[in-house]
């Protein structure tokens, strides 16, 4: 995601500066180079020793005749990003002023002449978030290309935000934005059809990789709507990256694609949707005893969606139990004329709740094969879906 991305990394002082060091490391996690500059009050909350152990670089406290500043973020500089995590109501007002009275502030300048994307993460109490000069000079910054990561607004606080929504920021502020102007809709995660109040029809899909997908998309400049399976998204789960509409039913997912799509450019549907569904029962059915259950086949969605919609470029996914390439390719292709699909990612099912994959994206005349993790996948179907969009 931020392979071979350099990130300058600007830390001001609020107390979210103690998350810093967890910040780092993710960020580097994902292929991110990063150095650090602090401010006189950020060092008074956080050791720069701390941030040069989580960095493995030197960190700038001071500017000197080095011109730090000028190394990093100038025109020729060193940093492809400068992020600013946390950064202050003080400190985002100066930049929206130009005063450069700190190695932050400073740094903030020389990128917004040398134009070097800049992403922001406040980190304040509430009511200085609130504050009308702050929301001005965020209106001002925003005006001026600069990215900013809502903070999370609790217990009277505007805490900065998770780890993953500023990782995510900051790949989509330094990737090519191939998906721009364009609308996706990205299905993720398992259906359930009820059996009764408490017993439900299912299967082992996580969502992992419909979710991968999506930020995926919304890095590459898409605006994305995520139908997801709410059971399998945890309450504290940031999915930042899209507008997220549940679906338990089959029907009630192919409800939400088909309300989602009026204006969607592409879908791509990644979920593991119930086959089969049965009348459900009003009471719990009592155990003990033998059940015989009448299954009944659920509405295929891409081929209700390829009827309503015949302009939509749409992307299947299937999987597989047999292990057994050709029959994956075979498979893929007889979905893939039937709704006249773009491509199908084809992968065998053993790889259901697991971070790595490996997959065919099957296509009319050729098939390639995938391996890697699923955030890796996401990036490559959302690659392959934008030079899909250029063609049309």
């Amino acid at each position: 995601m931020l392979d071979g991305v350099n990130v300058a990394l600007g830390v001001s002082g609020s107390i979210a500066a103690v998350k810093v060091v967890e910040l780092a490391h993710e960020l580097r996690r994902h292929g991110a180079s990063v150095r650090g500059v602090m401010t006189n009050s950020a060092q008074g909350i956080i050791h720069p020793w701390a941030v040069e152990f989580a960095t493995e670089h030197d960190v700038v406290t001071e500017l000197t005749g080095r011109v730090e500043h000028v190394e990093l973020c100038g025109r020729e500089g060193w940093a492809d990003v400068l992020l600013l995590a946390p950064a202050t109501a003080n400190t985002v007002g100066k930049i929206a002023s130009a005063v450069d009275d700190t190695p932050v502030t400073t740094c903030a300048t020389t990128a917004l002449g040398a134009d070097v994307p800049v992403v922001v993460a406040p980190a304040m109490h509430e009511p200085m978030y609130d504050h009308p000069g702050v929301l001005d000079a965020i209106a001002r910054l925003e005006e001026w290309g600069v990215d900013f990561v809502d903070p999370r607004v609790e217990e009277g606080k505007a805490k900065i935000a998770t780890e993953s929504a500023i990782v995510t920021c900051v790949a989509r502020a330094t990737t090519e934005q191939t998906l721009t102007g364009k609308k996706v809709v990205v299905t993720a995660g398992a259906t359930s059809e009820r059996i009764d109040p408490v017993r439900v029809l299912t299967n082992r899909a996580s969502g992992k990789t419909g979710r991968a997908v999506a930020r995926a998309c919304y890095i590459a400049g898409a605006e994305v709507t995520l139908v997801h399976d709410g059971s399998a998204l945890s309450e504290d789960e940031d999915v930042h990256y899209a507008d997220v509409r549940q679906a338990e039913t089959g029907a009630e997912m192919l409800a939400a694609v088909e309300a989602a799509c009026r204006d969607a450019d592409a879908l791509v549907s990644a979920a593991a949707i119930s086959d089969f569904t049965v009348e459900a029962s009003d009471q719990k059915i009592r155990s003990g005893e033998a059940r015989t259950l009448d299954l009944g086949p659920t509405p295929k969605l891409i081929d209700t969606m390829r009827e309503e919609y015949s302009g939509l470029t749409i992307v299947g996914f299937k999987a597989e139990t047999s292990g057994d390439d050709d029959a994956m390719v075979g498979e893929a292709r007889r979905i893939l004329d039937r709704a006249g699909l773009a491509f199908v990612v084809a992968n065998d099912a053993s790889v259901m709740g697991a971070d790595e994959t490996r997959t065919l994206f099957v296509r009319s005349d050729s098939t390639e094969e995938f391996t890697g993790s699923k955030d890796a996948l996401g990036e490559r179907v959302a690659a392959e879906l934008a030079v899909e969009l250029r063609t049309e």
